[in-house]
């Protein structure tokens, strides 16, 4: 399953470990991410689209984030392993994940625990695709 230098198995494989991490994530820390939020539960229900379009919407980002995953590790480190996928997924997430969250964050008056909520997720995320995509090369 190889095309552009993409091994899609695990590409496919790190979208459904990371979403596995999410329902986790978020089940752990519900409350307090509803707190965060500033919204009710009744509130961000309504303004979703229903419980099944944020889950249609996270998995095809997460497949595009998994997938870029996949095709920029050996383009900058040279090799597909777990070190490099998980390095380059760290330093993806500290330059562009984190700080677009806390820009847009900051001008939405969202409070920081939201930020760190999202954005400790966000860093499972590439940490759990990193793996699965430097396990299966």
């Amino acid at each position: 399953m190889d095309g552009f230098g993409i091994n899609w198995l695990a590409v496919v494989l790190a979208m459904v470990a990371s979403m596995a991490l999410g329902a986790a994530w978020y089940m752990g820390l519900s409350r307090q991410w509803v707190a965060a939020t500033g919204k009710s539960q009744g509130q961000i229900m309504a303004g979703s689209g229903g419980p099944v379009v944020p889950l249609l919407w996270g998995a095809a980002c997460q497949l595009v984030m998994a997938g870029f995953l996949a095709f920029l590790t050996p383009a900058v480190f040279g090799e597909t392993s777990v070190y490099a996928a998980v390095r380059l997924g760290v330093m993806l997430w500290a330059g562009f994940i984190m700080t677009s969250m806390v820009l847009n964050h900051r001008y939405q008056g969202h409070t920081w625990s939201l930020a760190v909520i999202d954005g400790g997720y966000l860093l499972g995320v590439m940490i759990v695709q990193g793996v699965v995509i430097g396990v299966l090369g």
